[in-house]
């Protein structure tokens, strides 16, 4: 035990002694502060505001006592009573930032954003830590979606201490929410040139790259990060799906693989890991790694359907609806996972699953132009072919300038003998992207062999 922890228990039982035998033993402001730390690391924080009620009565001209009762009793979502010791404390000491700090936060928690700022904004005239104070004031910006006056204290914070990493990343993650990707770039790029050797900067400006899709240069920026601190798995974490992302398999896969020297394996790295493998189409290595992400995180949807997939892609269907049914028993409403399901149905031949699966991903994303043409072809085969064109027509209608959907369309009309309508889908197709003619032949390839057809399809050859 270090000499402080001896010295604080000392102090706790003093005073546990002191309330047992009903006495008045003297405690100097530092030791009543040093027994309330130790309640409050206990989460005994009933006993804690007890103490400050011995520190108010001891030490009535100290600011220090009520206000961290009046901290203990925000803790207890006390706030009205809060705010009247903190009124009494500003009365003993009304320079006091940590005064304005607390009463801030009281505020804040009881939504009240304006006075919440307004306090942080007078603390910032007495503290010193001003970084600190900045962050307060951007978080309660953030609070009620002002992403951008959050971003100028956050700045603010960071050039009154360039080394403050709480407020590197929440400007990464206002900029982020802000949509500002752009300019969080710009930004990193320009702080990196006055503290080159800012780690946590170097990292957000890789996760600005990443979201822009220059996975290059995240790349670079990782391997600066990584350059500063070696042991940083986060930055190996997010190296790796760059490389992933650029389909560089197996370097995704091998700096994955680093995150493990310097942190426990976690589910979601194997997660990914098996994702890897699966596009290698190194079946049994992926389902290991989705294996073990289960394992180790049964919650972890993602990882179910990962093994899914994987037996599916083995034609193994009866085996993979069995993980892919786990997946949305998890996240019954992931359209996602529902479009796989009814995939599998469809192949296995129960088309009114498939059917269900499909409708319902069509009403949580109708802008999914792949469901509309799925959902159509299935009707389609079962025959219901008037459905089919139901379906088609509601999809266009959702997706006017589609060439996919218009070239589908013609081709059920064509089958259903109703060809001077298809003709003008297929106009209407071919006006709008020429170069995709080719999937109405997919889907009839004996039109291949219609003059007709063919010959006004060649009419818009450009």
């Amino acid at each position: 035990m270090s000499q402080d922890n001896l010295e604080q228990n000392l102090l706790v039982a003093r005073f546990e002694e002191m309330v047992r035998k009903k006495a008045e033993y003297f405690f100097d402001t530092e030791e009543f502060e040093t027994v309330i730390d130790f309640y409050i690391d206990k989460n005994q924080l009933v006993t804690a505001n007890q103490v400050g009620d011995f520190a108010i009565r001891q030490h009535p001209f100290s600011a220090i006592f009520p206000i961290r009762k009046a901290q203990l009793l925000s803790a207890l979502n006390e706030t009205q009573a809060a705010l009247e010791l903190l009124q009494a404390a500003e009365k003993l000491e009304p320079s006091n930032a940590e005064l304005f700090l607390t009463r801030g936060g009281v505020y804040s928690q009881m939504g009240l954003s304006e006075k919440a700022v307004l306090n942080f904004k007078m603390a910032l005239r007495f503290s010193e830590e001003k970084d600190q104070v900045y962050l307060n004031i951007a978080y309660e910006y953030e609070n009620i979606g002002k992403y951008s006056d959050a971003i100028f204290f956050l700045k603010k914070a960071l050039g009154d201490n360039p080394e403050n990493e709480s407020a590197i990343y929440e400007l990464a993650f206002c900029y982020e929410l802000n949509g500002q990707h752009e300019e969080s770039i710009t930004f990193f790029n320009q702080f990196i040139d006055h503290t080159p050797y800012s780690y946590p900067a170097w990292f957000n400006l890789g996760v600005a790259y990443n979201r822009q899709g220059l996975f290059e240069k995240a790349i670079d920026a990782y391997d600066y990060c990584l350059a500063i601190r070696e042991d940083f798995a986060s930055a190996y974490f997010n190296k790796a799906n760059s490389f992933a992302n650029l389909d560089k398999l197996d370097e995704a896969i091998s700096t994955y693989k680093e995150t493990f020297k310097y942190e426990e394996p976690d589910a979601t790295t194997y997660y990914y890991l098996g994702e890897c493998y699966e596009k290698k189409e190194d079946y049994d290595t992926s389902m290991s790694y989705y294996n073990r992400a289960v394992k180790l995180d049964p919650q972890l949807a993602d990882a179910w359907m990962g093994l899914g997939v994987v037996l599916e892609l083995q034609d193994r269907l009866p085996e993979g609806i069995h993980y892919v049914k786990k997946a949305l028993d998890l996240e019954p409403l992931n359209p996602e996972y529902l479009y796989i399901f009814g995939d599998i149905q469809h192949k296995m031949g129960f088309f009114e699953e498939a059917e269900q699966a499909y409708r319902k991903v069509i009403e949580l994303t109708p802008e999914e132009t792949d469901i509309w043409l799925d959902y159509s072809s299935l009707l389609f085969e079962m025959e219901r072919k008037t459905d089919a064109l139901e379906l088609l027509t509601e999809g266009i209608k959702y997706h006017p300038q589609n060439a996919e959907l218009n070239y589908r369309m013609s081709a059920y009309l064509l089958e259903t003998g109703s060809k001077q309508e298809a003709l003008n889908f297929l106009q209407n197709a071919l006006l709008l992207d020429y170069e995709k003619h080719n999937e109405l032949f997919e889907y009839l390839p004996q039109l291949k062999e219609n003059t007709s057809i063919v010959d006004l399809i060649e009419s818009y050859r450009k």
